[in-house]
């Protein structure tokens, strides 16, 4: 469970607005140097309706912080976005936000009377728990580490040399897309067999209904994971068959590039030890070179407040003039 709390205390030093924009809600926070939350806002993302209503709930989350306190000490804003994005125009282009599509998030959230002269900076939001979990979570002390979120997708962040890894258009790390079954289901992204069709949430759901689980009146990963701890047969086989999957591309992530440890969030990681033996069990059948033997996989220490934090921590880092805007437009 994450340490990083709430807290009403007045910061002791700078603050940074940090906005985690997804497909179900959008959470905003000031988070302080040690990533604890000081203040926070919410609103449900009205994922179906205009591009102008989208931004009009981002533009409430951060009037909402704005009229706190405590605004006052904030220098930046560090946004957390579901992807694709495009850092060097700014851009976002979520699959799960039909409106958004090559939208100006950066720009268009740099208008909001409050920020003027702050700096807004814009991530992928697996890219965000990336930083988050290698500032405060369980990465740290590992220069090179990958950290996922799987939940109704898969996404990923890199750690290398010790540095968050964005790439040359802030996608790195889009692991759950690459693909590991060449004869697989097709993906929505295109392409086949992607990692995201067998070990994301909605596969692992979809695969325990074609084995002949008797879902609850809710079915989704929550109640296979339930029905798994039960030991029922086809819930225990839908989540080896995505840990499986998952365990293969992280091998390949580590023999590409040597990471030590893999750190897993998101809603499926909740499901505990049904979710993560059989994934360390696949990965050690995966992962058997010898410079992979130390090789860890781990679960995420942050939780929800991951993509806030993580957020949180690459604005203050500071990046690149090109992926960044103030609010007069200036570069």
């Amino acid at each position: 469970m994450s340490s990083h709390r709430s807290a009403a205390s007045p910061p002791s030093g700078d603050l940074i607005a940090a906005l985690d924009i997804g497909g179900t809600k959008i959470a905003g926070a000031l988070v302080d140097r040690d990533g604890v939350l000081l203040h926070r806002a919410r609103r449900a993302t009205p994922a179906q309706e205009s591009a102008d209503a989208l931004l009009g709930a981002v533009h409430e989350v951060v009037s909402a912080l704005a009229a706190g306190p405590l605004w006052g000490a904030v220098r930046a804003v560090g946004i957390g976005s579901a992807g694709p994005i495009d850092l060097t125009r700014g851009t976002v282009s979520p699959v799960n936000i039909p409106a958004w599509r090559d939208f100006p998030l950066v720009e268009s959230v740099a208008r909001h009377p409050a920020l003027a002269h702050r700096q807004v900076m814009l991530a992928g939001d697996a890219v965000a728990m990336a930083a988050a979990e290698h500032r405060h979570g369980a990465a740290r002390g590992h220069k090179n580490a990958l950290c996922l979120v799987v939940s109704t997708g898969v996404g990923a962040g890199l750690v290398l040399n010790g540095s968050v890894h964005h790439g040359l258009t802030g996608n790195a790390g889009h692991l759950g897309h690459i693909s590991i079954d060449f004869d697989g289901e097709p993906c929505p992204c295109g392409a086949k067999g992607c990692l995201e069709t067998i070990a994301s949430g909605t596969a692992i759901t979809r695969h325990a209904l074609a084995l002949g689980w008797q879902p609850p009146p809710t079915a989704d990963a929550a109640a296979v994971a339930a029905a798994a701890r039960a030991g029922e047969a086809a819930a225990l086989a839908a989540f080896d068959r995505a840990a499986r999957a998952l365990a293969a591309g992280i091998a390949a992530t580590a023999a590409l590039i040597e990471i030590d440890i893999a750190v897993v969030g998101g809603g499926v990681a909740q499901s505990g030890e049904v979710f993560f033996e059989p994934l360390a069990r696949h990965l050690r059948r995966y992962a058997a070179m010898p410079f992979l033997q130390d090789l860890r996989v781990v679960p995420a220490e942050l939780g929800p407040d991951a993509g806030l934090v993580g957020a949180a921590v690459l604005a203050s880092a500071g990046v690149p003039p090109a992926t960044t805007v103030l609010v007069d437009g200036a570069r």
